[in-house]
């Protein structure tokens, strides 16, 4: 991968408020951002475009792009569930002259840090609580409980990695965390790489 702008990585479980943190810094144009859509052998929701919100492609033909090692990340997030980050996808908007920004789930968070750790801010975004996440997610109405009490215990697995993240940033308050998130994103975008250690 030939290198361009800066990485920058929004990760959280499941309800933490990472998408619309994301999404909000989408629509600073100081930050000279654009979004890295992930590629997922699942189904489409039924709000989901492919191309916009993820690439669907078939687990067949997500395995056979780990074989060409055609991906920056992947993961099986659940059995037969697999979510990567396609290497393209970056060349793409790096191609722009633009920085690319990740909602992306804890473990693959960590390895784009690993690979790129000059060039990455890794961000964690922490609920208030296990509890309020619960109270997010059913509020949702996407899914069962038994497919958010998964989420749950995922979640507190997540939690504990929230120290391996170059800034925790705690969504008590919206407004604070968007605000709190700007500032982090626009001082390491003014970074030169090679300052950073």
């Amino acid at each position: 991968m030939t290198q361009g702008g800066k990485l920058i990585v929004f990760s959280a479980p499941s309800g933490s408020g990472k998408t619309t943190i994301v999404q909000h810094l989408l629509k600073q144009p100081d930050l000279n951002l654009d979004f890295s859509v992930s590629a997922t052998s699942r189904n489409p929701r039924d709000h989901e475009k492919d191309g916009k919100d993820y690439y669907f492609i078939s687990l067949k033909e997500f395995k056979q792009h780990i074989k060409n090692g055609d991906f920056l990340e992947w993961e099986e997030v659940y059995r037969d569930n697999f979510y990567g980050t396609l290497k393209n996808e970056v060349e793409r908007i790096w191609a722009m002259g633009k920085n690319v920004i990740f909602d992306i789930d804890v473990a693959g968070g960590l390895r784009i840090k690993k690979k790129y750790p000059k060039e990455t801010l890794a961000v964690f975004v922490k609920p208030p609580s296990i509890d309020e996440l619960k109270i997010r997610l059913k509020k949702r109405k996407t899914e069962s409980d038994e497919r958010i009490n998964m989420r749950i215990a995922k979640a507190s697995v997540e939690l504990a990695t929230a120290p391996q993240f170059d800034y925790i940033i705690e969504n008590n308050d919206l407004k604070v965390a968007l605000q709190q998130s700007h500032d982090l994103v626009a001082a390491f975008i003014q970074k030169d790489t090679s300052e950073i250690k």
